[in-house]
């Protein structure tokens, strides 16, 4: 194969997994200078624009609280035929956040300027996690699989606390009206290039395991007008691994972020990048934040001052930031558990090549069937697998991707280094083989004789889809509020205890933040801030 075509092909699977996080590091400056220093106040500040971040702003603006949600990143706007997202067929500056990620899978970042872009990866020891940065955070780049778990599953490996059948009745119902969830259209999975989908469906069947179609916050009369030619291929083609030009994908930032501006209460900065927390003297937060340039140059550093911190940077950035404020002392007192029971949701992402049967290309995306294996809830192997297509390369190489997640039980830890004051992500060797042993099972079954299954995740171990370091039960209580510290809050997949419950976070996520916000609104909204 030729290198480009590796290349393309990797950031391809990379993509097809989607994330749900944003908030890292902070950035580096292109060159340094004196940057102004300003302050202000504000009454509720949330970090992160995600789907923690979106559903704190959306729901605290609605119940009269002005908010300031502050994004690392960029709005990425769409439309029909737009061109704000990159091509993981032709990589440029667009992939890469300020050039601290040294590859995404085989693509290395450092022949492309310094921009505030898409995807950052955070380097740990065993376990890499790969973010997304932007206005909508992971929902931006995720392929929109919008998955709730089953009421057993949940409760062997959530708390129980948390009702699920107000959850499924209130908060899961919640979110997928918000998100606009539905299934494919038969006229476009039967339409030539979702031949991939339709070989999936068969195989799994085969197999004899149950097939379904999967719910995503997509309008698919997008995709059906490119069928028509009257737009550009953007689905029909696969060309939406990282973010959907042609729009009709109901990402957080046109969903519960325009909903959330359109209160005329919540502020959105963007390039306003948060390089430390701390509880101040009158017990009130402080923030401190670069707003920096694209080329990631600090064009001011802000001290920000509130009663009320809503940490939504996702699990890398909420979990690192509490982290180092721990450590340096700038918040004291901080739960022990703070930066355990991280888990990486049991992520496996596969090239599916078939000897046997073509796949074709292009391939239509970006998710149409999965098969779920959730009978045992307590047991590791529960899992699901999807088929995702592979983004345009320019060829056919009788590949398409298939992506496996399950209840994860191996957990990480995050360890504090002070010369670097970054706290490092520590995942120990094999401790998730059992699940990866099934899935690996299962996906080979699927795939048949005649396939070969490459395992990238196994050459390259990492997970778009991590979750803990600041867990309901060990750092916070089921609403998010950290222990003993009044008006300090988590709401991103920091909160989640290291699985999803063999489903991919995104809703869960949201359906948590939904809850809890209520819960918020309900005790916190008027006395705490």
């Amino acid at each position: 194969m030729p290198e480009i075509s590796r290349r393309s092909l990797l950031a391809g699977a990379a993509a097809t997994v989607g994330l749900a996080a944003a908030g890292t590091p902070a950035a580096r400056a292109a060159a340094p200078r004196r940057a102004p220093v300003t302050r202000e106040e504000h009454r509720a500040v949330i970090i992160g624009s995600g789907f923690g971040g979106g559903v704190a702003a959306l729901r605290l603006a609605r119940a009269g609280v002005e908010c300031l949600v502050l994004e690392r990143g960029i709005w990425w706007p769409t439309g029909p035929n737009a061109e704000t997202f990159p091509h993981p067929s032709s990589p440029d500056k667009r992939m890469f956040w300020l050039g601290s990620t040294p590859t995404i899978f085989g693509i290395p970042a450092d022949p492309f300027p310094h921009y505030t872009g898409l995807l950052e990866q955070v380097p740990g020891n065993g376990m890499d996690m790969i973010v997304a940065a932007g206005v909508g955070g992971g929902s931006l780049v995720y392929q929109g699989m919008t998955l709730q778990p089953a009421e057993h599953v949940f409760n062997a490996n959530l708390p129980e606390q948390l009702d699920y059948a107000k959850m499924d009745s209130v908060y899961y119902k919640r979110v997928a009206q918000m998100l606009q969830i539905e299934t494919a259209p038969d006229e476009l999975v039967n339409s030539t290039t979702y031949k991939p989908a339709r070989v999936f469906a068969d195989n799994v069947r085969k197999a004899g395991y149950d097939v379904t179609k999967i719910p995503m916050p997509i309008d698919w009369t997008y995709a059906l007008r490119e069928l028509k030619g009257e737009m550009k291929p953007s689905y029909t083609n696969g060309d939406c691994a990282l973010g959907v030009n042609n729009g009709g994908k109901h990402s957080v930032d046109v969903t519960y972020i325009a909903a959330a501006r359109a209160t005329g209460r919540v502020t959105v900065a963007t390039q306003h990048n948060v390089t430390d927390v701390a509880m101040s003297k009158d017990g009130r937060w402080q923030v401190m934040v670069d707003r920096i340039a694209t080329d990631g140059t600090v064009l001011e550093k802000k001290i920000i001052t509130t009663r009320a911190l809503v940490m939504a940077a996702g699990t890398a950035g909420t979990t690192k930031l509490l982290m180092r404020a721990s450590a340096k002392g700038q918040i004291p007192d901080m739960p022990d558990g703070l930066g355990t029971g991280w888990g990486s949701n049991g992520d496996r992402i596969y090239l599916w090549t078939d000897l046997a049967d073509d796949f074709g290309a292009p391939q239509g995306g970006p998710v149409v069937y999965g098969t779920f294996e959730w009978d045992d809830p307590d047991n590791a192997n529960t899992n699901t697998i999807i088929q995702a297509s592979l983004p345009p390369i320019g060829g056919d190489i009788r590949s398409t991707m298939m992506v496996g997640y399950g209840v994860s039980k191996g957990r990480g830890t995050f360890a504090y280094d002070s010369g670097k004051d970054d706290a490092v992500l520590q995942w120990p060797k094999g401790a998730d083989d059992t699940l990866y042993k099934r899935i690996n099972d299962r996906a080979n079954k699927i795939a048949g004789q005649g396939s070969v299954l490459t395992d990238t995740t196994g050459v390259y171990p990492s997970t778009w889809h991590p979750l803990g370091g600041a867990s309901m039960g060990t750092v916070c209580d089921l609403s998010g509020r950290v222990k003993g510290h009044r008006g300090l809050y988590v709401l991103d997949g920091a909160l989640l205890p290291g699985t999803a419950a063999a489903c991919n976070p995104s809703m869960t996520i949201a359906a948590v933040a939904e809850r809890a916000t209520d819960d918020l609104i309900a005790k916190d909204v008027g006395t705490v801030f």
